[in-house]
């Protein structure tokens, strides 16, 4: 058993392993098993396999549900930049994965560790240990947890045009007007904050804040738009 690494998942995440023996695999390296050979251990490749596959479907639901205006094309690129070496790895650093992995001696030595790609891999093995062991559910509720708040955080905010957005689909029905009014500026130069709303037939459906009056604006119409996600809107 990997020391602490069970009390870190209960803590952290309320995750508790049927299963510790397919945990530790899940961060077992090779190297590891290659220098302790009599000790019967498996290490995370096949499994690895499995997580990569489910993290694409757990991924491409919550997208595809949340985002029900996106086309294809957006999703694509949208559960590409999620699901992904740059972003499974970021996501295993903020789990502290990286302090659990079982390494060789060699590997230790190179910092193996701290590796963009075994981290990445790292991250996918855990999610298909947590799906062997407890199912899809287990699974989703992971990601509420670790990766579906970065988008609401802006991680991936380079793929969304939220105020385009917003303009067609508010003119579904017909011309709509649409106003952004800046409500406050204020901070250092080096540090402004904006806050801003926007209006939709003079009627408010959204605040935003962020560091520019642009970033202000998408966040308000992110707002706006949840608002027609869940038909909690007329306009009039």
């Amino acid at each position: 058993m990997i020391k602490g690494l069970n009390e870190m998942l209960k803590q952290d995440f309320n995750i508790v392993f049927n299963d510790p023996d397919r945990l530790d695999e899940a961060f077992t390296q090779a190297s590891y098993v290659n220098e302790h050979p009599g000790e019967n251990l498996k290490f995370y490749e096949r499994i690895e396999f499995l997580g990569d596959a489910v993290l694409e479907l757990v991924v491409s639901e919550y997208i595809y549900k949340r985002y029900p205006q996106l086309p294809q094309g957006r999703l694509t690129r949208l559960r590409a930049a999620m699901v992904n070496e740059k972003s499974f790895s970021t996501f295993a650093r903020q789990c502290r994965f990286n302090e659990f992995i079982r390494l060789g001696k060699g590997e230790e030595k190179a910092h193996a560790r701290d590796r963009d790609s075994l981290l990445c891999d790292i991250f996918e093995s855990f999610v298909g240990a947590l799906y062997l062991d407890q199912g899809k559910k287990a699974v989703e509720n992971f990601c509420h947890q670790v990766i579906f708040p970065k988008l609401d955080e802006g991680m991936f905010a380079e793929f969304f045009d939220h105020k385009t957005e917003l303009q067609e689909v508010a003119q579904e029905k017909g011309p709509v007007a649409i106003d952004y009014i800046l409500l406050d500026e204020n901070g250092p130069d080096n540090d402004r904050q904006f806050k801003v709303k926007v209006m939709i037939n003079n009627k408010e459906y959204g605040v935003g804040t962020g560091s520019s009056k642009k970033n202000a604006e998408q966040k308000a119409a992110q707002q706006a738009l949840s608002h027609f996600n869940t038909g909690n809107i007329t306009l009039l």
